[in-house]
């Protein structure tokens, strides 16, 4: 094919823990997250359905019993939740949202009036096996009935329409890029758009054999050729690559080790080919195809979405501590360096996607100015990161080493205390790796980008193993890469435990 990507790259740094997803045969990802399967794929419908059900039972009652309380009386209490346990049930063992968003008007109607049937059966079961049928109103019964079929079936299909006037509008929490030659070009950008039930933003298109940057391909853009793909993905919020080119083609390959080393996923399209199962690997559907995933280390919505639930509990606790420290070092910072209390940096957060991250100010409001000026005196090379012992920049700094507001602030890490309000938004985690300005992301190579991988955290691997001591950049690649290939929630665990010995030692800022 001749084309060729004008970005370095070294092998050495391939030691990412690498899942690869083979679409009707395979790709390629540094931490996978498996998709959901069964019911997990529907828990916004799910949700939207109980909330229906159990409106249309107050609604009912209120109609029939008029301003009363349902649930001071202990039939109409228990109902309550028992309605929800009989969504549960039927959801689980009768399955009835498979295929939900590919359903029409017809075939969405005929499941509701299945699903209703089911509940409503599951409900007079209960009422006849606890002997309380009698106490229990049967216009309530029915009203109920006919109040959740209505409006269930209306809910399902306005979310249906949300979702896809988001797939439309390119709106998705998942940024992908099509990567292929003219000769499959269009076939895969019509097959990726009308299946994407996944809900991917597709960022553009890159044509490896042709000179079409700047048109579009059915409406999407061609952002990249050959010689400039990598360097795009390495700049830009990218999470996933679609590759469809010739398996056998070595450029093929090399393209794949590209993304690869950034840490980006790659699904491969092959025509055929087999592919052997073992425990780390699994087989999906996404956007049409049949998808074989296998991995090093593989994570589930279940262990992701126990991560997301410690992150928003100690984002809310983090908050409200947040709120009592401003009070008392809010007026200390003001006081000592006039201006605002708080400082928001735009940083790079997973995979390319910019955020305001924040922090209490420790620093003078001229330091970004100054920064450049101290460069020289940088302890970390190449200016991947910046460093310096006694960084003049910082609020008291001129009482000598170690004093002041700003050193009091960073060396406890009380100036990380505002990320909890991006732990809180989603942007961040309590654990990960250490989001880059921009100024040091540009200056990346592909094999750094593989620590955007993953969320930011206030806290990661490299932090707890010498924090500000490490003035290695490739080291702190190797800590953060390794921490992706190892991750588990007991990993997490024990990483914030070192954290909170090493803030109580008082071993450097982050």
């Amino acid at each position: 094919m001749g084309y060729n990507a004008n970005v370095c790259y070294e092998k050495e740094y391939l030691k990412l823990n690498i899942s690869f997803r083979i679409f009707q045969g395979g790709g390629v990802k540094a931490m996978y997250e498996k998709k959901a399967t069964g019911w997990l794929k529907h828990v916004d419908f799910i949700m939207i359905d109980i909330m229906c059900l159990e409106l249309s039972f107050l609604l009912a009652f209120y109609i029939r019993q008029g301003g009363e309380n349902p649930l001071t009386s202990i039939y109409y209490r228990s109902m309550f939740f028992i309605l929800a346990f009989a969504q549960i049930f039927v959801t689980l063992f009768f399955d009835t949202f498979q295929g939900v968003i590919k359903r029409g008007y017809y075939l969405e109607f005929t499941a509701v009036f299945r699903h209703v049937i089911l509940i409503t059966g599951l409900s007079a079961l209960f009422l006849v096996v606890t002997q309380s049928s009698e106490e229990y109103s049967r216009t309530i019964f029915i009203l109920t009935a006919v109040f959740y079929a209505v409006t269930t079936y209306a809910a399902r299909n306005w979310w249906k329409h949300v979702l896809a006037r988001r797939r439309e509008d390119g709106v998705g929490t998942q940024s992908l890029l099509i990567v292929s030659s003219k000769a499959y070009l269009n076939k895969v950008v019509e097959q990726l758009t009308s299946n994407n039930y996944a809900g991917y933003h597709i960022a553009g298109i890159a044509v490896v054999d042709a000179q079409w940057k700047g048109s579009t391909i059915q409406g999407i853009p061609v952002v990249a050729d050959a010689s400039d793909m990598a360097e795009y993905s390495c700049r830009e919020w990218i999470d996933e690559v679609f590759l469809c080119l010739p398996l056998e083609d070595e450029e093929t390959e090399k393209i794949q080790e590209q993304f690869l080393t950034m840490g980006i996923t790659v699904h491969l399209a092959v025509a055929g080919g087999h592919t052997k199962l073992n425990n780390k690997q699994s087989v999906e559907q996404i956007g049409g195809y049949t998808v074989i995933s296998s991995s090093l280390n593989m994570t589930t919505k279940k262990q992701l979405l126990l991560k997301r639930m410690i992150d928003i509990c100690a984002g809310l606790t983090g908050c409200l501590m947040t709120v009592l420290l401003t009070a008392i070092v809010g007026p200390m910072i003001y006081l000592k360096s006039p201006g605002p209390i708080f400082f928001a940096q735009e940083r790079i957060g997973k995979n390319g996607k910019r955020f305001k991250m924040y922090k209490f100010r420790s620093m003078y409001m001229d330091a970004e100015e100054r920064k450049k000026e101290l460069m020289k005196q940088n302890r970390v090379q190449d200016g991947l990161m910046f460093k310096m012992e006694n960084d003049p920049r910082i609020i008291g700094s001129e009482k000598g080493p170690g004093k002041g507001i700003g050193n009091f602030i960073r060396k406890t890490s009380i100036d990380e205390f505002p990320q909890f309000w991006n732990v809180l938004k989603g942007e961040m985690s309590l654990v990960g790796t250490r989001p880059p300005t921009i100024d040091e992301w540009v200056k990346y190579d592909l094999h750094h980008r593989a620590r955007l991988a993953v969320k930011p955290g206030i806290t990661g691997m490299w932090q707890v193993s010498g924090r500000s001591d490490i003035t290695d950049f490739e080291e702190v690649v190797r800590l953060d890469t390794g921490y992706i290939e190892n991750w588990s929630i007991g990993l997490d665990i024990r990483i914030l435990l070192q954290t909170v010995k090493a803030v109580f030692k008082g071993e450097g800022s982050m």
